[in-house]
């Protein structure tokens, strides 16, 4: 491999991302290929590129193997993976000179499949008549301060503090640079607490990586009170709960639950905080679109929820309730919330054609760039005109925006990019810096549009001809609704129907690609 410097390219992912690249094998091409890099995602922002070759996956090398080998090689790997990999030119270049790319000296010491990551763990605590039960030492030359003297039986021990741990936040606030002082001051002044801490092993896993340790990796297991899944099958009555905004409160709360409901068997409890549905969080929706989302659901619903101590925990660490959902989906989850979050659209009677009409309305998503980048794929057919969305990243930057797999993009950032490349529109996405805006419609919604004549911009968001309004039976200006709503019969939308695993715009007959 004289001459041919491979590049070696950690990567790491959330639960419910992926790491933003399609590996492919293609007719007339040699090695597995990296294709359609996800904006902003893990692959791209670690400096991968279209048309790189991967040598290795964390040690074993893969050159030779086949292409199936190789994608469970990388999706048994966990949360992350090691790749090392030559771009494009050079390894044609060097196929073509017979370089040996399985030379030993190129091996690394690590070979074989990763481990699950460690996780950091959030711990609550709160104070007694004697104290939190721990004490906070830091070590002259050693970065960081660390728990020593957990009193067995005492309030840290009980919430999994454990000696030696590292303590990287107190309720949300990253303290590695704080002195020792203003972070006993901190304790002190707290009634209770929440710690994110990392033992010897996580803390060096992550160090190895060179990757910043937050509380998105970490464990809720040792938390007092969580969030609850909850799955219901609608009865005849509908699920037996009402939906409310309380005054002086954020968020959507269960209220008023029918004895012997749907929503009273599976758990679901008074002033019971609703966080998601089927997956996908609601903090950003209003009133009207959580109650669509759950009409959607069919006769089935999985409501993630938090009751008001959980709720408490949660805030207080700065922390969303969606990261106990993600950990669940990462272990071995209950079959029936499995079963729940997988169920197909539901087949129903067709409704008469003036309840079934949709909102012919575009939609205005304004997201902010995380670290794992925007969360979605954009898709588009070579030499054809327009974009979509595909692969959407729930709990993502762009789930949370509104947007959905199969809407068709309008506008990025103000600029109509209907007419626009692929590459264009790329271009536009990736000089946007830290935010972005796009204008999408279903694509329902954007060929009735088309077909109507009209010119889809941000005009009609405001434009009340284009609205049908559905009302519940409920007094005016009241907040409630009885899930007797979602009992109307509704023909699956067409994304529904669509919803089928995302295909590059470059595949062919010839290739095969697998998104990771």
């Amino acid at each position: 491999m004289s001459g041919y410097k491979q590049r070696v390219i950690s990567l790491t992912k959330r639960s419910g991302q992926t790491f933003g690249f399609y590996l492919r094998v293609e007719h007339g091409e040699e090695g597995h290929l990296i294709r359609c890099l996800e904006m902003g995602g893990p692959a791209e922002l670690a400096g991968m590129k279209d048309g790189d070759r991967i040598l290795r996956v964390n040690g074993t090398f893969v050159d030779g193997l086949p292409h199936s080998e190789v994608v469970d090689l990388v999706r048994n790997s966990g949360a992350s993976v090691t790749f090392h990999i030559l771009d494009e030119a050079s390894y044609k270049q060097a196929k073509a000179q017979g370089v040996n790319f399985s030379n030993p000296q190129n091996t690394p010491a690590a070979n074989g499949v990763a481990k699950q990551a460690p996780k950091p763990k959030l711990c609550y605590l709160v104070k007694s008549s004697l104290g939190y039960g721990f004490s906070l030492r830091s070590v002259n030359g050693e970065q960081g301060l660390f728990i020593t003297e957990v009193t067995p039986g005492g309030m840290a021990d009980g919430a999994g503090v454990k000696v030696n741990d590292r303590l990287l936040e107190v309720n949300g606030e990253n303290i590695e640079d704080c002195t020792h002082e203003q972070v006993v001051d901190k304790i002190k002044l707290a009634g209770s607490i929440m710690f994110l801490l990392v033992d010897k092993e996580t803390d060096r896993y992550y160090q190895n990586k060179a990757m910043k340790i937050g509380t998105w990796f970490a464990t809720t297991k040792y938390l007092p009170h969580k969030p609850r899944i909850i799955n219901m099958t609608k009865g005849h009555d509908g699920y037996g709960f009402l939906l409310r905004e309380e005054p002086k409160q954020t968020g959507h709360f269960i209220k008023d639950i029918d004895r012997g409901s749907p929503a009273e068997k599976a758990g679901l409890k008074e002033m019971d905080r609703l966080v998601a549905v089927d997956g996908k969080e609601v903090d950003s929706c209003s009133h009207e679109q959580v109650v669509d989302r759950i009409r959607r659901s069919g006769n089935n619903c999985c409501l993630l929820v938090v009751d008001k101590d959980a709720d408490q925990i949660f805030k207080q660490g700065k922390v969303s309730p969606m990261l106990f959902l993600e950990e669940m989906k990462d272990s071995k989850s209950p079959p029936s919330y499995t079963e729940a979050i997988n169920l197909p659209a539901p087949v129903q009677p067709a409704m008469p054609v003036q309840e079934r009409e949709e909102e012919l309305k575009p939609k205005l998503c304004k997201m902010l760039k995380t670290s794992a980048g925007y969360g979605f794929h954009l898709n588009g057919i070579q030499g054809v005109h327009g974009q979509y969305i595909k692969e959407v990243v729930k709990g993502g930057a762009a789930d949370r925006a509104g947007l959905e797999d199969d809407d068709i993009v309008v506008e990025v950032n103000g600029v109509n990019v209907e007419e626009s490349s692929h590459e264009e529109v790329v271009a536009i996405i990736h000089n946007s810096g830290s935010s972005l805006e796009m204008l999408v419609a279903k694509r329902s919604v954007y060929y009735k549009l088309k077909a109507k004549g009209v010119t889809i911009t941000r005009l009609l968001l405001e434009d009340k001809s284009y609205v049908q309004v559905h009302t519940a039976d409920t007094p005016q200006g009241s907040k409630d609704k009885r899930h007797h709503v979602y009992d109307r019969p509704e023909t699956p939308t067409d994304l529904a129907k669509q919803r089928t695993p995302s295909v590059s715009s470059s595949s062919s007959e010839d290739s095969i690609d697998e998104r990771l």
